[in-house]
């Protein structure tokens, strides 16, 4: 961002600066569709060239993200030093990896899942579009106010 830069601009991050970013955190936030509805889970992932892989246990996770399903997977950070945050979005498929040794070439992976259990299945998200965007992040005096602290009335 330029010198010139409001504190309220977002800069829209390259394809390679969202791949970098993505490599410097392990968890993210996984977004399926569950019986129609959306949900949400907390995963952690790594870059494997120009995919994301987690693991994870027989479940609602995989079960909505297999079968070249669609999701998202959102993952941020702050740069305590500048005080700049950012976000990146991965959309794209997911697919649970099978072929052997695509298996035993996922399994080489860093990737150690921080819930115990028994998690043997690798799924492989295929991006269809990766974005990002970097603020800084704005002290919350400058938009806490009184109210904001306090409840609200009912309208009853």
């Amino acid at each position: 961002m330029s010198n010139e830069s409001s504190s309220s601009q977002v800069q829209k991050l390259e394809h390679h600066e969202c791949w970098a970013l993505l490599r410097t955190v392990s968890v993210g936030r996984l977004a399926v569709l569950v019986e129609g509805r959306p949900d949400i889970f907390p995963v952690n992932f790594t870059v494997d060239g120009g995919t994301l892989v987690f693991r994870t246990a027989q479940g609602t996770k995989l079960s909505a993200a297999s079968g070249d399903a669609p999701v998202a997977v959102e993952a941020d950070g702050v740069d305590p030093d500048t005080g700049l945050a950012w976000s990146v979005v991965i959309k794209g498929t997911a697919a649970l990896v099978k072929a052997t040794e695509e298996v035993l070439e996922t399994s080489r992976l860093y990737l150690f899942p921080w819930q115990a259990g028994r998690k043997d299945a690798f799924v492989r998200i295929t991006p269809d579009s990766v974005t990002g965007r970097r603020f800084k992040v704005t002290d919350p005096m400058t938009w806490w106010t009184q109210i904001s602290g306090s409840a609200k009335a009912s309208q009853e």
